[in-house]
């Protein structure tokens, strides 16, 4: 490869890219417009209390109970019940014995099993061992002793309740990268259709030196401003180089998506449908961090996911490299398959 012609034609790729009034500006603005949503979004976690009772038999004290800030709702079977605890739709889940009824009028102690989040804090345990026991008390007239029993659900990750605004990261981080894949693959059609592409491999530029060009230019405008984003959010004061590598292989697989959009696309009107059937799957596993428990495990299929899980668990846990090494693994397969299939497609268009 020529490190001159690669270079130059990354110098006019960009000052392409730029000239399209429509690309600069939501290239800028849209990073303005993202962080102006992160800092609107509520920075603390809602400590109301929603919490799943599984009660083979009823008690009318659990029906009687109104407290400000308190839920508690029925769920149908104990394993649904560990479900919705795991998934983040309970604070704390409840399980009554089915002979508590005779142990309360035996004077025996009851055995209630209560399921927590891993991530639920020490104090929000204690305040529902509280409100169980009061529930004992309403229930009888008189302070009886309890057994409670714990279960933590999960990797333990107890004392890191993850704000709204957090939740956002991985969603902004998918959609400054796929913005940038708009630009990309508007100027690659454009170069294909108006043969401009055919006319620079008549020079003493290769095949490898275009698509060196075009890869460099696509992964550092889409990397760039995602790690831009992410430094003036703090989503990279923990764990900076996952996350940094996370970004590096997310901004290879859209620059391989732009390849592929860039390769049946004449210009940018064409390529908008192609983009949105791109985009809408790609920000599917998104919701599985803003909203536990919407997904279910057939988003693994989506490239996108090992992208929001790592930056995820990266930036809001922690999450060091014998965490989150296989989604690396797996996120680098899907971009040397992605790429080399869009370089094919393109290589077909235009010889």
């Amino acid at each position: 490869m020529n490190l001159r012609i690669i270079g130059a034609l990354i110098a006019k790729d960009l000052s392409l890219f730029f000239r399209n009034r429509f690309i600069a500006v939501i290239t800028v603005f849209g990073i303005i417009f993202y962080l102006v949503i992160y800092f609107v979004v509520p920075s603390s976690v809602d400590e109301s209390l929603e919490i799943g009772l599984y009660a083979p038999v009823m008690l009318p004290a659990f029906e009687q109970i109104q407290e400000e800030g308190l839920e508690i709702e029925v769920v149908k079977s104990e394993e649904a019940l560990k479900e919705a605890v795991t998934e983040g739709q309970y604070v704390a889940g409840i399980a009554l014995p089915v002979d508590i009824m005779e142990s309360f009028m035996s004077g025996q102690k009851p055995q209630i099993t209560v399921y927590f989040a891993a991530d639920t804090p020490e104090e929000m345990k204690d305040a529902i061992e509280v409100i169980i026991r009061e529930l004992a008390y309403l229930q009888t007239g008189q302070p009886l002793a309890i057994e409670v029993s714990e279960e933590i659900l999960g990797p333990d990750m107890l004392g890191m309740q993850i704000p709204p605004r957090n939740r956002l990261r991985p969603l902004f981080a998918i959609f400054i990268l796929l913005v940038e894949t708009i630009g990309l693959a508007t100027l690659i059609g454009e170069e294909v259709e108006r043969r401009t592409i055919q006319a620079l491999l008549v020079t003493p530029m290769t095949v490898r030196d275009l698509f060196a060009a075009k890869g460099i230019m696509g992964v550092s405008l889409a990397f760039g401003q995602a790690a831009l984003f992410m430094a003036i959010v703090g989503g990279i004061s923990r764990q900076p180089l996952i996350i940094l590598a996370t970004l590096l292989l997310g901004a290879v697989l859209v620059t391989g998506i732009g390849f592929l959009i860039g390769s049946v696309a004449k210009d940018m009107l064409s390529a908008m449908p192609w983009l949105l059937v791109a985009f809408i799957p790609l920000i599917i596993p998104t919701f599985s961090v803003m909203f536990p428990g919407t997904i279910t495990g057939w988003v693994k299929v989506i490239p996108s996911y090992y992208l929001v899980d790592t930056v995820h668990r990266a930036a809001n846990f922690g999450a060091g490299w014998g965490d989150i090494w296989l989604n690396l693994l797996i996120l680098l397969g899907f971009d040397l398959v992605i790429v080399w299939i869009g370089i094919m497609a393109l290589r077909r268009k235009f010889q």
